[in-house]
C-alpha cells in the first residue's frame, strides 16, 4: 500500500474517467467537452457534464502529479518526439441501454483479464467456499461477475485487487439469495440472520467460552462462509481505516435490508420518498466506496468523511441502484411475489400507468446523476487533492461499469416493451 502522505500513483488511460475534462473547462471558463453518446434527452449543462468519456479536454491536465505552476497556465510545449498521438479511444460496448437514460458509454474491460477474474471468482465460490451448490452453476456464469467487477476497476493495479472487489460482490449477492430473495429468502427472522453474518466482516469481541461457538457459526451457511472468506482476503490490501468504512456501509445495506422485510412482512408499499430514503442503505455504496483499495492507494480517512465526499458517494450508489430497479424491472415482475422498486412504488403511490411510473424513475435516475456529476466537480475544483481527484473518478468509472453490466446483462435482464 502506498504511503497515504504521498501522490496516489498515475491512472491508467482507462481509468481516467469524466471529471478532469470537466475540472479543466471550469478552470479556464471554457464549455466542457460533448459527450461521445448518452441518452437522447436534452444535453446538460455545462456543470451536468463532468463525467464525460476516457479522453479528451482535462484528462491529460488532470495529472496527479504534483503542479508547480497555477491551474490554467501556460506551459512549455515539450518536444514533438515526446508527444505521441494518443490513440483512438475504443468503441463503446455493444447493448440496448434504457431509452431516455442518462449514461455514458464505456469500451468492453479486457478480455484477458475478465477470463482471468472468472475463472478466480468460480473456484472461490464452488470450491473454497461453497457458496453455490452444482445447481446453481448456471446463474453464477450468467451473473457475469468477472465481467462485472473488470469494468468497474479500470485503474485496478493487479487481477488480485480486482479479486477482492469481486469477492466481495459474490458475498453480497450469496447473502442477497439466500437470506433475502431467490434462493430460500425471506423477511421473517431477517434481522437475526443478517447479525450474525455481520459478525463475519465485523469480527465478535467475547469470552473465552463463547468464542468457539461464533467461530464455528462463520461456516455454518453460505453467506457466512463467503463473508468470512472475502473479508479475510480485502483486509490484507486495504488499511484498518479503509476495512472499517467497508464495514460501516455493510451495516448500512443490512439497515436496508431490514426495512425493505418490514415493509415486505407488513405488505406496506411506502411512499416515494420513504423508497428512495431505503435505498440510499440498500444499494451498491459498498462497492464505490472501495474504489481506493481495489486501485492500491489511499484517501485518508478525513478526505473520505467530508460531507461533500459522503454526498458524492451517496449520490453515485443511488444513482446506480436505480439504474438496477430499471433494468431488472421485468425479472422481478416475473418472480413469485410482490417485489418493490421504483417503478411500481411511483404507479402505485401517484396513481399513474406502469408505463408512466417506469418512465419517471428514469427520470429521477437521470436527476440523481446530473447531481452527483456535479457534485463531484465541485468537490474536485474545491479540494484537488490528487487523491480526491482519483477517488472521485474511481467512483465515477464504477458508477459507468455498473450501467455497462446492467445493459449488457441480457442472461439477467430484458427491458419492459413501453417504447
Amino acid at each position: 500500500m502506498p504511503d497515504p502522505g504521498s501522490p496516489s500513483p498515475p491512472v491508467s488511460p482507462a481509468a481516467t474517467s469524466h471529471i478532469g475534462s470537466y475540472v479543466l473547462a471550469k478552470a479556464h471558463g471554457t464549455p466542457a467537452p460533448e459527450a461521445p453518446a448518452a441518452a437522447p434527452a436534452t444535453p446538460a449543462p455545462a456543470l451536468e457534464r463532468v463525467l464525460r468519456g476516457p479522453s479528451g479536454l482535462g484528462t491529460a491536465g488532470l495529472s496527479l502529479a504534483p503542479r508547480t505552476e497555477p491551474l490554467g497556465a501556460p506551459r512549455p510545449e515539450p518536444p514533438e518526439a515526446r508527444r505521441p498521438e494518443p490513440p483512438e479511444p475504443p468503441p463503446p460496448a455493444e447493448g440496448r441501454p434504457v431509452p431516455g437514460l442518462y449514461h455514458h458509454p464505456v469500451p468492453e474491460p479486457d478480455p484477458v483479464r475478465v477470463e482471468e477474474v472468472s475463472r478466480r471468482i468460480k473456484r472461490w465460490a464452488v470450491d473454497e467456499v461453497e457458496a453455490y451448490p452444482p445447481e446453481w452453476e448456471d446463474q453464477f456464469d450468467g451473473f457475469s461477475v468477472g465481467r462485472y467487477m473488470v469494468a468497474c476497476h479500470p485503474d485496478a493495479p493487479t487481477v488480485e485487487h480486482v479479486m477482492a472487489a469481486t469477492r466481495l460482490m459474490v458475498a453480497e449477492n450469496a447473502v442477497d439469495d439466500c437470506y433475502c430473495e431467490d434462493h430460500g429468502g425471506s423477511p421473517v427472522g431477517l434481522g437475526g440472520r443478517l447479525l450474525l453474518a455481520h459478525t463475519a466482516l465485523d469480527p465478535l469481541h467475547t469470552t473465552k467460552e463463547y468464542a468457539p461457538a461464533w467461530l464455528e457459526s462463520l461456516a455454518s451457511d453460505a453467506p457466512r462462509r463467503a463473508y468470512t472468506s472475502a473479508m479475510e482476503y480485502f483486509v490484507q490490501l486495504a488499511s484498518p481505516s479503509q476495512a472499517d468504512r467497508y464495514r460501516h456501509d455493510m451495516a448500512r445495506l443490512h439497515l436496508g435490508y431490514l426495512a425493505e422485510a418490514a415493509w415486505a412482512e407488513t405488505e406496506y408499499v411506502p411512499q416515494v420518498w420513504e423508497y428512495l430514503a431505503m435505498r440510499q442503505f440498500n444499494n451498491f455504496r459498498p462497492c464505490p466506496t472501495i474504489t481506493d483499495t481495489v486501485g492500491g492507494y489511499e484517501l485518508p480517512a478525513d478526505l473520505h468523511a467530508l460531507p461533500a465526499m459522503q454526498r458524492v458517494i451517496a449520490l453515485a450508489g443511488n444513482a446506480t441502484t436505480i439504474v438496477n430497479d430499471l433494468y431488472s424491472y421485468t425479472k422481478e415482475l416475473a418472480s413469485p411475489g410482490k417485489h418493490l422498486n421504483l417503478p411500481v412504488v411511483i404507479a402505485e403511490r401517484e396513481g399513474v400507468s406502469a408505463k408512466e411510473g417506469y418512465l419517471k424513475a428514469v427520470e429521477v435516475h437521470n436527476e440523481l446523476m446530473h447531481e452527483f456529476e456535479a457534485a463531484a466537480a465541485e468537490l474536485a475544483v474545491s479540494c484537488p487533492d490528487p487523491r480526491v481527484v482519483r477517488f472521485l473518478k474511481g467512483v465515477a468509472a464504477w458508477v459507468d461499469g455498473n450501467h455497462y453490466w446492467h445493459m449488457t446483462n441480457t442472461y439477467r435482464y430484458s427491458l419492459p416493451d413501453f417504447w
